[in-house]
């Protein structure tokens, strides 16, 4: 194939990636932020999903969406080819630094495949998703790097080509390279800290950070948690056992201290088919168990600090239980005693039959804030301003 014959090549093959990635960044859009929309045509079963490998953290590196750096990897290989005209404009001299533009596509092409096998990796054994558009761009980007060469020795002679016209370039115009140096740097480096295009993923980030926490570094002891007259009222909705809902539990714990008008309601609503009739099977077995535990310790007063226990350790065996009154400070007698009582029993099982025949819940955690249903955890900043907007006023 001649000079000519591979540089239309090229050409063809970074249009059709342009295009490939193109749709990609419009799933990624559509995937994170309109949440009515409707999968795409490459989301077939559970693996084979380019909606839900679109929703990872994976989608994105220093804060941008991977659609975005094969849309920029694309058009640097065009510009390549193209490069040898653009150099012979007066004002685009300096485009002469780039002696072989095809070594480097070889080294990008090369590079952005090996990156590809990377994240294929990360999809197939880490997140479990493969996104059928992304693999044609690894196949595309391998097809260009050899392509780029016109045998397969010049393939490795090219990546010693492409590293001696970059040092000679950074000699020649070595305060232009500074200047793009720092303004990468500054820009990958605001990118990844303010997630101004991926904000989704500052959620997320914000989520795990609690999710990490091995105890409630904001919990409160007592049977109140917040405003006993506060304005903004949570009824809370959860279930001991649910992950989400300990970082939900974390997260309003810390509210009340930074909120001076919010009072927070817990309604136990365990996933547990030993106290609620209306599940098939158990989703979180001992979650009945935890909840009559919680009411117990509130004839105790200290429901809110044996919650915060019960969503660190899950005591499924009375040890683990022994353990957590002794931190509590409560009376262990008396606790069992509470805990198998008809009273502690029919309170648990008025409020689990009020929340399926009136509410209708199905899943936890649940809030309604002064009457708003919302539904799932919340990002710490999405959950401080949707207070907010009740009306929640920081302490001063």
């Amino acid at each position: 194939m001649n000079t000519d014959k591979r540089k239309l090549t090229i050409q063809i093959l970074s249009i059709i990636g342009f295009l490939i990635t193109i749709k990609l960044a419009m799933i990624y859009y559509v995937a994170n932020y309109e949440k009515y929309a409707l999968s795409s045509f490459c989301t077939i079963n559970d693996f084979v999903d380019c909606d839900g490998a679109a929703q990872t953290i994976v989608a994105q590196v220093f804060g941008i969406p991977l659609a975005y750096w094969g849309m920029f990897f694309y058009i640097t290989v065009f510009f390549m080819t193209i490069v040898d005209k653009l150099k012979n404009i007066r004002f685009l001299k300096f485009l002469e630094v780039f002696k072989n533009p095809a070594s480097y596509i070889t080294f990008l092409g090369t590079l952005a495949f090996i990156i590809s096998m990377v994240l294929a990796g990360f999809s197939v054994w880490k997140i479990h998703k493969l996104c059928i558009l992304c693999v044609i761009t690894y196949v595309l980007d391998f097809i260009i790097a050899i392509v780029s060469a016109s045998s397969f020795k010049e393939y490795f002679v090219n990546f010693k080509t492409t590293f001696i016209d970059f040092i000679d370039g950074i000699k020649k115009y070595p305060k232009t390279f500074v200047v793009l140096l720092i303004t990468s740097v500054a820009f990958l480096t605001v990118s990844e800290v303010t997630n101004v295009f991926t904000p989704h993923i500052k959620k997320i980030k914000e989520r795990r950070e609690i999710a990490r926490m091995k105890e409630n570094p904001y919990k409160i002891n007592g049977n109140v948690l917040g405003n006993e007259k506060g304005d903004v009222v949570i009824h809370l909705y959860s279930d001991f056992v649910c992950p989400l809902c300990y970082i939900n539990n974390i997260m309003l714990h810390k509210m009340v201290q930074e909120y001076s008008n919010i009072l927070v309601i817990h309604h136990n609503f365990p996933f547990d088919t030993a106290c609620n009739p209306e599940l098939n099977f158990s989703m979180h077995p001992g979650a009945c168990r935890m909840a009559l535990a919680a009411l117990a310790a509130e004839k105790q007063g200290n429901y809110w600090g044996m919650s915060s226990q019960l969503y660190e350790n899950r005591p499924y065996d009375k040890e683990t239980m022994d353990e957590i009154l002794d931190k509590l400070g409560l009376d262990k007698d008396r606790f069992y005693k509470d805990m198998s009582s008809e009273e502690v029993q029919l309170k648990l099982k008025n409020e689990i039959k009020k929340t399926n025949l009136e509410l209708g819940l199905d899943s936890t955690p649940t809030m309604y804030i002064n009457g708003e249903k919302k539904v799932g955890v919340f990002s710490y900043s999405e959950l401080r301003k949707l207070l907010e907007s009740h009306g929640a006023k920081r302490r001063k």
